[in-house]
């Protein structure tokens, strides 16, 4: 179901200030970039946030989360208007569901925000107001939402992903040691992780693995010069 006029006209005016954690490097000598939006995709707990600040203080740009959009464009609709964006919220016993479920869900609440994020993009296209948009509801989808050749090149579009399963059971119990082994949370992690990275690689958007961590920030940058 669309947004309502009302919606857009709210969430426009609001992306407008997206670039507003901007982390402006104090040397001059800002490193040459041809795009003026990077989306930085991937499943949570593949270390998308650490890497994307980075970026932005290594170009001098702003930085936006894309699940503050999904926050606000829930709380701007119902139920009814939105049913995907309220779904955990009127379906409380959601989280006994399957991991593969809770994957489906995943990837139809990204389904529904790739209208509102395609604002943001050509926003800041259009005000040439430089972007990395980071978040785990970014579908490689958006790699080709944008057909014409010189908006096209201004937008770059790149997914982290974790080689298997354990991975994330270790990444999310180093983060968040005081919640234990989540084996579950893992599980969907991975399996969406591997579906957002078949699906951008068929669509031809750029996949990098997270590992090793330790040159990640590098592999990137020389990804994004391809």
């Amino acid at each position: 179901m669309p947004f309502s006029p009302l919606v857009w006209y709210s969430f426009l005016a609001l992306i407008n200030t997206t670039g507003r954690r901007k982390l402006r490097s104090l040397d001059n000598n800002i490193p040459h970039r041809s795009w003026q939006v990077l989306l930085l995709g991937g499943p949570s707990g593949v270390g998308k946030t650490s890497v994307s600040y980075r970026l932005a203080h290594h170009f001098g740009i702003g930085i936006t989360e894309v699940d503050d959009f999904q926050v606000i464009l829930e709380r701007m609709t119902t139920p009814t208007e939105q049913p995907v964006l309220h779904y955990w919220h009127t379906h409380p016993e959601a989280g006994n569901q399957t991991a593969e479920e809770i994957v489906k869900h995943t990837i139809a609440v990204g389904q529904v925000m790739v209208p509102a994020l395609e604002a943001v993009i050509a926003n800041h296209i259009e005000s040439r107001a430089p972007l990395v948009l980071e978040g785990d509801f970014i579908l490689p989808i958006l790699a080709t939402s944008f057909s014409e050749s010189l908006v096209k090149s201004q937008v770059r579009t790149l997914f982290l992903y974790e080689e298997s399963e354990e991975q994330f059971r270790h990444n999310f119990l180093q983060r968040e040691p005081e919640h234990g082994l989540q084996e579950k949370r893992a599980q969907v992690s991975w399996l969406y992780g591997q579906w957002l990275k078949q699906e951008a690689e068929r669509l031809g958007a750029l996949t990098v693995p997270a590992r090793p961590w330790s040159d990640l920030f590098e592999r990137i940058l020389t990804a994004l010069k391809l």
